[in-house]
C-alpha cells in the first residue's frame, strides 16, 4: 500500500529541535480504544484486584528499583531505553511518542516528567503500541493502530535527533482484512517487521519505507479459535538473521529465519510456559525475556531451537506488564497502566528474575 502521506509532508525544515512535533490536525478520539482487545485485558486484570489491596500495594517499598515517571494519559503500551540520549523513550496509547529523561547520576530520584515529542493528530483514533529503536540510522520506529474496529494499521519512523517523521506507511486500510498492527522489530538492513496480532501475519516494510511483503505461516495459527483472539504479539531480530516471535494466547515462540527464505519453526520451549507473553528483548544472544503477567527469562544453547525457562518475575499486577527493554545490563519490565488523578505515575520495573 502506498504511503497516505507525500514526501513533501513528511519532510520538515531543519531547525532547532522543537519540544512537539505535530502533524496534520484532527480531532482526537480516546474513546474509540474502551473495547480494544488489549485495553480489555487491562480492565479484567484491574476488576480481579481489590482496590485496597491495590493502594496497599502501591504504597509498599518495592522490592527492586522502579522508575517512576508522570505521564498525560492512563497507559503507556511501551517503553525502550535510549542509552544514546539517556531517557526512556515510550508510546502514547491515546497515540503519540514521549521521552523520559533522567539526570545525572548522582541526583535524588523522584517521579520523573514525561515530555511528549510526536503526536500524529490526524491519527487520533489509532493507538501508539510497539516501539524500536534502531541505533544504526538514529531513529525510532513504532506501530500504529485501529484498536476499536481494526481498520488501520501504520508504522512510522522519527528521527530521534529532531523527531521529523522519516515515514509513515499504511499496512491496513478500510478496504482490508481486519488487522491489529502491534509490535515492530528491525534487521540489520534496516527493515522493519510489524506483528498482526488479530491476523496473525507480519508486514516487512523495508528501510525506505515501502511495504515489501507479508509473511505468513500455517504454524502461527492454532486450531483453537479462542487462541487466535490474541495472536501474533512481541517480535526480536537477533543478529544471527531471524525473527523471534511469540504468539500470545498459545503461549508459541517461533523462530524465522530470514537466510532462509523466512523459514518458520517452533521453538521448543522446556520448563514454563509462555501463554500471554507480550513483549520480547534479547537480553544476550542467549538469553531472551517475555514480559507478561509473570514475565519469564529464556535461554537457549543452540540458536533458539529449543529454549528453557530460568527464571520468572511478577511485576505489579494491577498496572500490567506489556513491554521489557535493557539498561545497564538490567532487565526492565514496562508496566502500561498509570495510577493517579490528573497526573498519572507509570512505573517501569527492574526485574529479578528467579
Amino acid at each position: 500500500m502506498q504511503n497516505p502521506f507525500s514526501s513533501a509532508e513528511s519532510s520538515v525544515i531543519n531547525q532547532t529541535p522543537p519540544t512537539l512535533k505535530l502533524h496534520h490536525p484532527l480531532s482526537l478520539m480516546a474513546l474509540s480504544r474502551l473495547f480494544s482487545p488489549k485495553f480489555i485485558a487491562f480492565i479484567t486484570v484491574l476488576s480481579a484486584i481489590p482496590i485496597g489491596i491495590i493502594v496497599s500495594i502501591e504504597r509498599a517499598e518495592p522490592a527492586t528499583h522502579v522508575y517512576h515517571y508522570h505521564g498525560s494519559g492512563f497507559f503507556r503500551e511501551c517503553s525502550k531505553w535510549d542509552a544514546a540520549n539517556n531517557r526512556f523513550i515510550v508510546s502514547f496509547f491515546e497515540g503519540g511518542l514521549g521521552v523520559v529523561p533522567l539526570p545525572e547520576k548522582g541526583t535524588k530520584e523522584t517521579p520523573f516528567e514525561e515530555v511528549t515529542v510526536v503526536k500524529e493528530l490526524n491519527l487520533g483514533r489509532n493507538s501508539s503500541l510497539g516501539l524500536t529503536i534502531d541505533k544504526e540510522r538514529n531513529r525510532v520506529l513504532v506501530v500504529y493502530a485501529d484498536v476499536l474496529r481494526f481498520r488501520y494499521g501504520a508504522v512510522a519512523a522519527y528521527d530521534l535527533s529532531t523527531w521529523n517523521r522519516i515515514f509513515l506507511t499504511q499496512l491496513a486500510g478500510p478496504n482490508d482484512e481486519k488487522s491489529f498492527a502491534d509490535d515492530v522489530a528491525v534487521d540489520a538492513e534496516g527493515n522493519a517487521y510489524v506483528t498482526d496480532i488479530r491476523g496473525n501475519k507480519i508486514w516487512k516494510v523495508g528501510v525506505e519505507g515501502k511495504l515489501q511483503s507479508i509473511i505468513r505461516n500455517p504454524l502461527f495459527t492454532p486450531k483453537e479459535w479462542y487462541k487466535n483472539l490474541l495472536g501474533l504479539n512481541g517480535i526480536i531480530y537477533h543478529p544471527d538473521g531471524y525473527l523471534i516471535v511469540i504468539h500470545t494466547l498459545s503461549g508459541t515462540l517461533f523462530k524465522i529465519d530470514l537466510t532462509k527464505g523466512e523459514e518458520v519453526k517452533i521453538i521448543k520451549v522446556a520448563e514454563g510456559s509462555l501463554v500471554m507473553g507480550d513483549g520480547l528483548e534479547l537480553l544476550s544472544p542467549t538469553k531472551l525475556v517475555v514480559a507478561g503477567g509473570v514475565s519469564r527469562l529464556l535461554e537457549s544453547s543452540d540458536g533458539w531451537n529449543t529454549a528453557s525457562v530460568v527464571g520468572t518475575f511478577s511485576g505489579i499486577k494491577h498496572r500490567v506488564a506489556t513491554a521489557t527493554t535493557v539498561k545497564d545490563g538490567k532487565v526492565y519490565i514496562n508496566h502500561a497502566v498509570g495510577i493517579g488523578y490528573p497526573r498519572k505515575k507509570h512505573a517501569i520495573i527492574e526485574a529479578a528474575f528467579k
